[in-house]
């Protein structure tokens, strides 16, 4: 998972696979949040003011199948260093 939080735009992007290009966009909150797809599969999210926006990954999360936990702390990764890219590997529970 990589994440990277642009602070000029206040936009946080999580890469979710390597994807050479999305098919289409799942709307998670018309204003904040939403998912690109390959396919089916969610391949980004994409969160406008993820400091004041980060419930949403959970929201995300649910309705696409992904992990809550994971999400948020690719996030809180990337805004902890801001401009860059954050690479996060997060295994299952064991």
């Amino acid at each position: 998972m990589r994440a990277e939080y642009d602070s000029q735009a206040d936009v946080l992007s999580i890469d979710l696979i390597d994807a050479e290009r999305w098919d289409g966009a799942a709307v998670v909150d018309d204003d904040y949040c939403t998912v690109a797809l390959v396919g089916e599969r969610p391949a980004n999210v994409e969160l406008i003011a993820p400091r004041e926006h980060l419930d949403l990954l959970a929201i995300t999360a649910d309705r696409h199948g992904l992990d809550a936990q994971a999400l948020e702390a690719a996030a809180r990764s990337a805004i902890a260093a801001p401009d860059r890219t954050v690479v996060l590997d997060v295994l299952t529970p064991a």
